[in-house]
């Protein structure tokens, strides 16, 4: 009887090193990760991920990766290959390709140190293919999460055409004219690789046309009558854990940070977001939008507050750095600008604050999803799910969210992420907009919310290996 094997870059188990040394165990903090660990638990599934440095290999090495009803396989990989596919390759040249954020006058420049990166890279997925090909059994199903596993698809087919790969890209994919930024020999390996899987899916329909126009685009280009087809596809949006996310927010922390946060709005409306601190996420034109809320429509001075939560992410990029200094300078600039005693504009908390996150959800008049590009936004539906004040909700078009949310102009209000202006014009729209109106749409996102889970996700990725 075939078996299930999941690979992710990060498993549901970390270790780091005590302050006496040793080894403690800590739960997976991802999104992604969290979530399958829910669906998967005590499953009995294959669960391979990479060792995320020092203390994961040490932890390999004692015999301590283990997870009640889970079969954890950790690929051992070393800190500079891992530092390359991840950091260089995956986090700084795909993710930057895929949601369209490369300053293409001055990057992304391939140079041999680059090569070189691109290299590791192909280790680090060659890596994953050995084991995999070594555990896997007669005819399992593989599914495998996210970009960062863009070769291992032709790598498995080699080793194993009997697998049934699924691959599940959680982020967008490049546009034709983006993807071929990347070095003609990369490009073509890429959706090569990515050819190899059995079945690919996305959260939305617009990330799967963007995907088989590449290779659409590829075939035009070459000509070559041997260039690679592209894979089967599906769409597959995933959805919250409705009862998991809405036990959280009723717990006693969740209740004293809703408090809290009232008291330090001083009861105004609230326009709230809570986002990774990450340029895709747009946070500083979310900022300027209010800014010009307040120059545009004046009469919100004074009765309305920003409430920003950008956590912490990927603090070792440079880019990241850079984007959280932007974030700061703006919100310290418009609240220097337009404050007053009493009221300050933007309230902005840079910590991982989980309770207060689920606050702001809970309170918000209005919360802003404002993507550059989002393979899908969890928060766009979090938000609707939690919230008792008949919120709405402003959402970019490039959130595979969208899709789901925009309900026939019945549900989110959308927004051009790059129009600040417009996205002023929305949050206007969102606090003036009748009670029944608000009512009314905030009952309709619920409803398209609560039919989708992460179970629903899920299933339709099994469905595609047996397909």
């Amino acid at each position: 009887m075939s078996g299930n094997l999941v690979v992710s870059n990060r498993g549901p188990l970390t270790f780091r090193a005590g302050p006496d040394g040793a080894l403690v165990p800590v739960p997976a903090a991802g999104g992604l990760a969290s979530s399958l660990h829910r669906i998967l638990a005590g499953s009995g599934t294959t669960w391979a991920s990479v060792t995320m440095g020092a203390a994961d290999r040490e932890a390999v090495a004692q015999g301590l990766m283990h997870e009640d009803g889970l079969d954890l396989l950790p690929v051992v990989i070393d800190d500079e290959t891992y530092r390359q596919a991840y950091d260089v390759v995956a986090n700084t040249t795909l993710w930057y390709c895929h949601h369209h954020l490369f300053d293409l006058p001055h990057r992304p420049r391939f140079d041999h140190h680059w090569r070189e990166a691109w290299e590791g890279y192909r280790a680090y997925n060659r890596a994953m293919a050995d084991v995999v090909a070594a555990r896997a059994g007669e005819g399992d199903a593989v599914f495998v999460q996210d970009y960062h596993f863009s070769l291992l698809g032709r790598m498995l087919s080699e080793a194993r055409p009997d697998l049934r790969t699924v691959h599940f890209l959680h982020t967008p994919f490049a546009a034709p004219d983006m993807l071929g930024v990347l070095p003609d020999d990369v490009r073509a390996e890429l959706l090569d690789g990515m050819a190899g899987y059995s079945a690919c899916g996305f959260h939305c329909h617009h990330w799967e046309a963007g995907f088989l126009a590449c290779y659409a685009a590829a075939r035009d280009t070459s000509g070559a009558p041997g260039a690679p087809g592209a894979p089967p596809t599906f769409v597959a949006p995933l959805g919250p854990d409705a009862g998991v996310l809405e036990e959280e927010a009723a717990a006693p922390e969740c209740v004293a940070a809703a408090t809290a946060l009232q008291e330090e709005v001083g009861g105004r409306r609230i326009v709230a977001r809570t986002d990774r601190m990450e340029p895709s996420k747009n946070i500083v034109r979310g900022m300027l939008a209010f800014e010009e809320l307040l120059l545009a429509y004046p009469e919100w001075r004074g009765r309305v507050v920003h409430v920003a939560f950008a956590y912490p992410s990927r603090q070792g990029l440079a880019e990241y750095l850079a984007y959280g200094a932007d974030v700061e300078h703006t919100a310290e600039r418009i609240n220097h600008t337009y404050g007053s005693e009493g009221w300050t504009p933007i309230v902005l908390s840079l910590q991982d604050d989980r309770a207060r996150s689920l606050a702001a959800l809970t309170l918000s008049d209005v919360l802003l999803v404002n993507p550059v590009r989002d393979g899908l936004n969890l928060v766009a539906k979090e938000g609707p799910l939690l919230n008792r004040a008949d919120g709405v909700l402003v959402l970019s078009h490039q959130a595979g969210a969208w899709e789901e949310l925009e309900l026939g102009g019945g549900g989110a209000l959308g927004v051009n992420p790059f129009d600040v202006a417009g996205t002023a014009d929305a949050l206007h729209t969102a606090l003036t907009m009748d009670a029944p109106a608000r009512e009314a749409r905030a009952a309709a996102l619920r409803t398209a919310v609560r039919g989708r889970s992460a179970a629903d996700w899920w299933a339709d990725q099994l469905a595609a290996a047996q397909r």
